[in-house]
């Protein structure tokens, strides 16, 4: 078993409420956790396997927090899309599926259990590790940054609609889908960002040399589009392949830098799109 004993399993399988579950897999896992799908395992001590994990949160009798860690990805699956449609599922992992539970929470929930003690760590006698506890977002850093470029690619309309493609300057060059549109209390302004060109040419990195798993994912879109997420050291970029992209940077707190199409970002869009993740 990876990341505690047998004593905490048994603690956290003994009547565990479970409250909600996510999967752990290299084309769909908590952004907050990593950049990529490895960084997100090692998070939580655990190996990258290729198949990924379910990560079920609940509390047990006494109320402390457990993170039970199964290898049946489908359940989790099945489950969290039942959720999302507002559909009830009783997801009961069987005990033959667990790899492992790790004391705490890596994500902030905001439920409790009923009938019992409010969320809680678990003490020493239960385990002898650490708890976990999601990443402070209070403050603009990585996990800040991820959480925003996940809200982008969820309510792409929104974003969208607030960026006049007038603004981009025409283009002129093979640099011009680098120029960004950048709102802010005065006004939108046009100007070149020496950030955006970076987090650009290191993407096409990506295309020459990959990089770890789960760094380049893409999703459904409508139409014939992706829905397109890729991170790296400091930044994070999210796109649609038939549109603009948007780049988040962890030296520009809470700023949102919206990409031109131009002559190249549509190429490289596309490179991206043929080796991203796909959910399966």
């Amino acid at each position: 078993m990876a990341g505690t004993d047998e004593d905490a399993v048994a603690a956290a399988d003994d009547a565990l409420y479970v409250l909600t579950a996510v999967l752990l897999t290299p084309a769909k896992f908590p952004s907050v956790l990593g950049d990529d799908y490895p960084e997100a395992c090692a998070a939580l001590g655990l190996p990258p396997l290729a198949d990924g994990y379910g990560l079920v949160l609940g509390q047990d009798g006494d109320g402390a927090r457990w993170t039970v860690v199964i290898d049946d990805v489908s359940l989790v699956a099945v489950a969290v899309a039942s959720w999302d449609c507002g559909m009830e599922y009783d997801l009961s992992p069987d005990e033959r599926t667990v790899v492992t539970a790790l004391p705490g929470w890596p994500l902030a929930v905001a439920v409790a259990a009923p009938g019992v003690p409010e969320p809680h760590d678990p003490g020493p006698e239960s385990t002898d590790q650490p708890a976990l506890c999601p990443p402070d977002t209070t403050v603009w850093g990585p996990a800040q940054r991820r959480l925003g470029a996940d809200e982008i690619a969820l309510q792409w309309a929104q974003w969208r609609e607030q960026i006049d493609d007038a603004e981009f300057p025409t283009p002129g060059g093979d640099t011009a889908d680098e120029a960004v549109a950048v709102d802010d209390p005065s006004g939108a302004e046009t100007f070149r960002h020496e950030g955006v060109r970076r987090v650009l040419a290191e993407a096409r990195g990506y295309i020459g040399t990959p990089p770890p798993l789960g760094r380049v994912r893409s999703s459904f879109a409508p139409g014939d589009a992706r829905t397109l997420r890729a991170d790296g050291p400091g930044w994070s970029l999210v796109a649609r392949t038939d549109d603009i992209a948007f780049v988040l940077l962890d030296e520009e707190p809470g700023e949102v830098l919206p990409v031109g199409r131009g002559p190249s970002l549509p190429g490289l869009l596309e490179a991206l799109d043929k080796m991203a993740v796909r959910p399966s």
